[in-house]
């Protein structure tokens, strides 16, 4: 969303969310993220127009709220965010020269996954640091779960946990916030984040998934960016492609739920890895569709056959 108003309520979603978990780290985190990743975006010289559309950036941020949510405050902390978030900045124009140049696929999120899988893995070596999520766990120790269903008021606390969860934000009003924001800047990407909570959401209650895990919003964060980024970022909206992005929403949750799985054992959170996988697959095939330019989502000029 490249809009300034959006990104001025994600932050204020995220110190929201540090409001009421009385953790700040998370807030101060995020800021400290954003700003060192796109100072190193211009000390390595990388591409102006994508500096200023923020997309050296958000990285930054993801990374720099997700150390402080994972591992325990401490003076080495803060020196390990500012290395993952310069780090993100590198991995982003990496994928660029890689992934994208060479089969036009974006990176969009995947630089924060390797770079935070890197950084909370490597916390586990570390004396000066302590890594507060679950550890390692063996993958049979998941437990089938019956058909849950929650009541309406919590139901539509889980709709708005699913967004907030995009930034690691378990606090409903946050993912309200967050919601708002879009709309600000595409009526159409607030819709299709909201069909595509919503779309998780029966999904995960359906399948029977553990119904404290859907509570949390965490079957619900990656379905949400795989719908607004195959339905109207990447590809150009029609309703062949609102089809396509309503499959990719619901593969989403499945792949979520592998990857919570596979990644258990290595006392890993999935982070936006299922959101990832789902969306370069779907995306790989984009000549079936008119191309879609990653700029603001607004009044875009596609060009037939290419990007413009």
């Amino acid at each position: 969303m490249e809009n300034a108003v959006t990104g001025a309520l994600f932050l204020g979603a995220i110190a929201w969310a540090s409001y009421v978990s009385h953790n700040w780290a998370v807030t101060i985190g995020a800021g400290l993220g954003v700003i060192v990743a796109t100072a190193t975006a211009w000390v390595i010289s990388a591409d102006r127009p994508s500096i200023d559309a923020g997309l050296f950036g958000f990285n930054g941020v993801l990374v720099g709220a997700a150390l402080p949510t994972f591992v325990a405050n401490s003076p080495q902390l803060w020196f390990y965010i500012v290395i993952g978030a310069a780090v993100s900045t590198v991995v982003t124009a990496a994928f660029s020269a890689t992934l994208t140049r060479s089969w036009g696929i974006p990176g969009s999120t995947g630089p924060f996954v390797l770079t935070a899988w890197l950084m909370v893995a490597g916390a586990y070596a570390f004396g000066g640091l302590r890594v507060t999520s679950a550890g390692p766990a063996l993958a049979t120790e998941y437990a089938q779960m019956g058909l849950v269903i929650p009541d309406l008021p919590e139901l539509c606390k889980i709709f708005f946990r699913n967004i907030g969860q995009v930034f690691l934000l378990g606090d409903w009003i946050s993912g309200a916030i967050i919601l708002v924001g879009i709309f600000i800047a595409s009526i159409r990407a607030g819709i299709a984040t909201a069909v595509a909570s919503a779309v998780a959401l029966l999904i995960a209650i359906a399948m029977g998934a553990d119904p404290e895990t859907v509570r949390q919003g965490l079957y619900g964060f990656s379905p949400v960016l795989a719908g607004l980024a195959v339905g109207v970022i990447f590809l150009q909206p029609s309703f062949k492609v609102a089809l396509y992005a309503l499959l990719a929403t619901i593969t989403c949750v499945f792949v979520q739920a592998g990857f919570d799985v596979i990644m258990r054992p290595l006392g890993l959170p999935s982070f936006t890895a299922p959101y990832v996988l789902t969306m370069y697959l779907f995306i790989a095939p984009r000549s079936l569709f008119a191309p879609h330019p990653h700029t603001p989502v607004e009044g875009h000029a596609i060009t037939k056959g290419g990007e413009s």
